[in-house]
């Protein structure tokens, strides 16, 4: 495939295990057509390295929050300095936020009130949101419903890496939002992913690596990196029976319409 332009709409590179080697993976990623990178900051010293990187690397951009997982240690210091930054416009999205019921890591009641704040803080500036959400889709659409609606619809946003049911994935759909899908959609074991996958319309689709987790199929059991997102890519079109190059074109149309980077 000529030249092609992949855009990976969820990725950690300035987490502790890639961030020594960012230059190697980002000309990795180069070399394999992902032009353009959102990286995910989750904490102070991500958020520091993911700024720096921005202004060297001017194809990467940003976007923070807490994860659900870390709100209870995290959120209280980190909320400030993401608000910081929305009002500095050196972000692009609020997230990576939401709820998590499968391991509760942080209590329920305090990811239900950083999901609102972080949706808030969204709402005010004009921001898309990038959800994590396991088990607990009542729950976010409720609060989605509540927290997130200007103009009389909902805000923009995308619900990363998702591993829910075809029912919830309609539910994303009709609040316009997008489904980003990542290496799981890969493995042997997610067929029930792969039909919802085949259901969700290609213009709602973003692909995702969330490096340095979940390595597609070919690399299980090394470090994802944003160069295997071809993977990911070519497997949706397998499954929707579409050439890989329009599965290119649509994800990466659907993220800078998301995104609105250019």
């Amino acid at each position: 495939m000529n030249n092609p332009h992949y855009i990976d709409s969820h990725a950690h590179v300035t987490c502790e295990s890639i961030a020594p080697h960012i230059q190697e993976v980002l000309a990795r990623a180069q070399s394999a057509g992902v032009k353009t990178l959102v990286n995910i900051c989750t904490d102070a010293q991500t958020l520091a390295l993911g700024l720096e990187l921005s202004k060297a690397y001017p194809w990467v951009y940003n976007t923070a929050a807490t994860t659900p997982h870390d709100v209870e240690k995290e959120g209280e210091f980190f909320f400030p300095l993401v608000e910081q930054q929305a009002r500095a416009n050196t972000l692009i999205a609020i997230g990576e936020t939401g709820l998590d019921y499968h391991y509760k890591h942080s209590p329920i009641d305090t990811q239900k009130h950083f999901l609102r704040a972080y949706l808030k803080l969204a709402r005010t500036y004009q921001l898309p949101v990038v959800i994590h959400c396991r088990d607990a889709f009542a729950d976010f659409f409720e609060i989605l419903d509540e927290e997130y609606v200007w103009d009389g619809k909902h805000g923009p946003g995308v619900l990363h890496c998702f591993t829910g049911t075809l029912a919830e994935a309609q539910q994303v759909i009709e609040r316009g939002w997008h489904i980003s899908f990542s290496g799981i959609i890969t493995f042997k074991k997610s067929e029930d992913l792969r039909q919802v996958v085949n259901e969700v319309p290609l213009d709602r689709i973003l692909i995702e690596t969330d490096s340095p987790y979940l390595a597609p199929q070919s690399k299980r059991g090394k470090p994802n990196e944003p160069a295997y997102l071809p993977e990911v890519a070519e497997v949706i079109s397998q499954i929707k029976c579409v050439p890989h190059q329009l599965v290119v074109q649509s994800t990466t149309a659907n993220a800078k319409q998301l995104f609105q980077f250019s």
